[in-house]
């Protein structure tokens, strides 16, 4: 599995060309019932390192989500939930920003959502939808939208130093072919009917100009401290293996421990036998 963390980050400063990645990539398992047992241990590794973390409260983790429409964001939500106790997990979605938040800078509606310590926080989008939407429809000029990626480096640096956050960013990666696919699946489905928008389709007809813009910001963002992992997603088991193998290096390499108690655990324990035998005697 190490070859698979090399294989999907994106190197500092590297040229991703997206048409040279193969979204349907899924590892050398072949189906989702051969990678069960992966998932399965992912999933409870993630629930120890995660408790590490929440009881320890010496880090934080930010974990940051883009793709196209219909890329696997809000599935891959719930398998990290599976894997991680929700009390210790705040989960943000960025839409498209209000009249307040457009009277502000760019990072000013994302920084109140940044972990604290001991938690960890999920973007559904994020702050890169200001290189991204805003480039694509031409909602800012070049010469503004084209300063955000130092901006946001240099936010994301600031949590990583200040805040000890560690930080993963994971572009979900379809094909056209598997995105329409899926359109049909909401179509289809009366369960998944409420996910269809009425921009999917317009959205669309952009897919070359997001591509480009994808690429760019790969490029531009993905740095030592707050990396970019490419994930082919057109499986989805193999795109919540993926993630969940991920999350779990990086929480690894915190070298996280559990917190020596802060009471005197022979005193405790004398009360806790004093109350035992005193409900033992009513």
């Amino acid at each position: 599995m190490q070859n698979l963390l090399k294989n999907l980050v994106v190197r500092p400063g590297a040229r991703i060309k997206l048409r040279n990645i193969d979204p349907g990539y899924h590892g050398h398992h072949e189906s989702h019932q051969e990678a069960m047992a992966d998932i399965q241990s992912h999933i409870q590794k993630m629930d120890k390192l995660q408790y590490l973390m929440y009881a320890e409260r010496k880090h934080s983790l930010l974990i940051v989500l883009q793709g196209l429409d219909a890329g696997g964001k809000d599935g891959v939500i719930r398998h990290i939930l599976t894997g991680m106790n929700p009390a210790g997990c705040r989960v943000t979605g960025f839409k498209q920003p209000t009249p307040e938040e457009l009277a502000h800078d760019f990072l000013w509606r994302v920084h109140p959502h940044a972990p604290e310590k001991g938690e960890v926080a999920i973007f559904n989008r994020s702050h890169y939808e200001d290189v991204l939407v805003v480039r694509v429809h031409k909602l800012a000029p070049p010469a503004v939208w084209s300063k955000r990626y130092d901006l946001i480096n240099n936010f994301e640096k600031q949590l990583v130093v200040e805040n000890n956050t560690a930080i993963l960013k994971f572009f979900l990666y379809i094909s056209k072919e598997e995105q329409l696919a899926r359109f049909k699946q909401r179509l289809d489905d009366p369960a998944r009917r409420w996910k269809i928008s009425a921009a999917d389709y317009k959205e669309r007809k952009y897919w070359d100009d997001y591509i480009e813009a994808f690429e760019e910001m790969l490029r531009k963002t993905s740095t030592k401290h707050a990396p970019w992992y490419v994930i082919p997603s057109n499986h989805k088991w193999f795109r919540d293996l993926a993630v969940s193998h991920v999350i779990n290096r990086a929480l690894e390499d915190l070298n996280m421990k559990l917190p020596k108690p802060t009471v005197n655990i022979a005193d405790i324990r004398r009360q806790y036998h004093q109350a035992e035998a005193m409900a033992k005697a009513s």
